[in-house]
């Protein structure tokens, strides 16, 4: 691949705002103002779709350890163990997400301690006449290329809860800073891992992933299918051991992908190695991410670079433009959305 494909394809420039997603982090950490300070929450409900369902997807993962019960939300309904004492996240990138704005009106009207983030849209008017705690955040490109202009203020605004120490951000940040130098489009050698895995990559890959990396795999699956346009399969490494390991039985075109950290769990590590094992056994060509040894925020947001750059690349080696998602425009066009 040269940069000429890529320029061909990505019509939107997709990738000039990949190769900025450092910048673009650290500023938008650093200019957030934070209105209000959260402390002592118990339970937290997270409402977002697509790239927005991705960050609560994050916010889920880096809190798994934590004493917080964390719901996060992808449809219109909130389940009924969100009550007054829930802190409810409402993101919306593009403010107008019919499913969040139902959530957050139950929100609402059930009694939460509520935030909301958007780049306007239907979400800020409703939060400014009920005088919400909202945060305006700029979408750049679309709404799924915007995910670190809109986490690092989240979880500055959630840094009682998400008890990010500034060492740890300072220490993310520079890592971003050596992933991109792999990764972006001025090194499109053989020596780019997003492109190799990319070039490797056929549809219909299935995904393996242990807990704590769900985010991740979540986040990989949602730029292919919508970046590259292919249909994908996510599956959890342990249950899959138990049930999904026997569809490789028969054969098949698709090929496996293990999003691994370098300090996954010892049992979990035993898995990896007895699933490699069976698939040598089989014959059966399979890639590794490997996370390095980190926090879990810097394995997420680094795996997620090195990801979602994979989808732009996959897309551009379709010769598919990785912006438009003509299906996803279809649905939204025969919406009729009365809410709010």
């Amino acid at each position: 691949m040269e940069l000429k494909d890529l320029q061909e394809f990505d019509v939107k420039k997709m990738y000039e705002t990949y190769d900025k997603w450092p910048e673009i982090a650290r500023e938008s950490y650093k200019k957030t103002q934070v209105n209000s300070s959260y402390n002592e929450v118990n339970r937290i409900a997270v409402c977002g779709m697509g790239g927005s369902g991705a960050l609560g997807d994050f916010i889920a993962s880096i809190l798994s350890k934590e004493k917080i019960h964390v719901s996060v939300i992808k449809g219109y309904t909130l389940p009924a163990s969100v009550d007054k004492d829930t802190l409810l996240i409402a993101i919306s990138i593009s403010g107008d997400t019919e499913e969040t704005l139902s959530a957050l009106k139950q929100g609402y009207e059930t009694g939460c301690k509520t935030i909301a983030f958007s780049s306007g849209g239907k979400m800020k008017e409703y939060c400014e006449k009920r005088k919400i705690d909202f945060y305006e955040l700029e979408m750049i490109n679309s709404p799924r290329v915007s995910f670190v202009n809109f986490l690092f203020p989240v979880l500055k605004i959630l840094e009682n809860i998400v008890k990010i120490k500034e060492n740890d951000m300072k220490n993310t940040l520079v890592s971003l800073e050596e992933t991109r130098k792999n990764i972006w489009s001025e090194n499109l050698s053989s020596s780019n891992k997003a492109l190799e895995l990319a070039e490797w990559l056929e549809p219909t890959p299935v995904i393996y992933y242990p807990y704590g990396l769900k985010a991740a795999a979540i986040r990989f699956k949602n730029s292919l299918q919508e970046n590259s346009k292919m249909h994908v399969i996510n599956e959890d490494l342990i249950e899959a051991c138990h049930n999904g390991i026997v569809a490789w039985e028969q054969s098949s075109t698709s090929k496996p992908i293990f999003i691994r950290g370098k300090d996954d769990h010892p049992q979990t590590k035993r898995r990896w190695d007895i699933l490699k094992e069976y698939f040598n056994d089989k014959n059966i060509s399979f890639k590794e991410v490997v996370s390095e040894e980190d926090s879990i925020f810097s394995k997420l947001i680094n795996l997620i670079y090195v990801l979602d750059y994979t989808s732009i690349y996959k897309a551009t080696l379709l010769k598919m433009d990785p912006t438009p998602v003509k299906s996803i425009d279809f649905i939204k066009e025969r919406y009729d959305f009365k809410h709010i």
